[in-house]
């Protein structure tokens, strides 16, 4: 017979920045034609992929960055008491 158990609590979220945590990264993206920089973890080399494509594209004017900012749950404490 399979059991279920369920592990209640109050969970804490916030950025991860321990030492092994992965690298915040950052992508620019032409919203014009869905052309992107590469994946990098200096914000300056996704910003001088927008600039080139820019000057090759002179009617793509309109750009999004996507940045993937790693996160760490955990169990803070037991559930408060009601």
């Amino acid at each position: 017979m399979a059991r279920t158990v369920f592990l209640f609590g109050r969970w804490t979220l916030q950025p991860d920045r321990e030492p092994d945590a992965e690298p915040i990264t950052y992508v620019m993206e032409c919203v014009v034609c869905g052309e992107h920089s590469a994946v990098e973890e200096d914000f300056g080399e996704a910003q001088r992929w927008t600039f080139r494509h820019a000057g090759r594209h002179p009617s793509h004017h309109t750009y999004r960055e996507v940045i993937t900012r790693p996160w760490r749950a955990w169990m803070a404490g037991p559930p408060p008491v009601r």
